[in-house]
């Protein structure tokens, strides 16, 4: 199950119990900037983050790609962009 939180697409799984040793001032710092309340609501937004750019990079990935391939003509109108 997927919930929508902000931007940001949470899937509610079952939790597994792990041991990490982790810079507790990375920790807060992210905990801040998040706006977690716990650390493990910290590590699970910032671990969501980085699923969400990771998607993101290869959609766009993908799109250049087809992009490319098309065979599209770019004209520098502006005289701009070398070769």
């Amino acid at each position: 199950m997927l919930v929508l939180k902000g931007a940001i697409q949470v899937a509610v799984s079952k939790r597994s119990h792990k041991h990490f040793q982790l810079d507790a001032r990375k920790i807060k710092r992210a905990q801040k900037i998040l706006d977690a309340k716990t650390e493990t609501e910290t590590i699970e937004r910032a671990l969501d983050l980085a699923i969400a750019e990771h998607e993101r990079n290869r959609s766009v990935l993908e799109a250049t790609e087809r992009f490319v391939k098309s065979g599209i003509d770019i004209k520098d109108m502006y005289g701009t962009l070398d070769g």
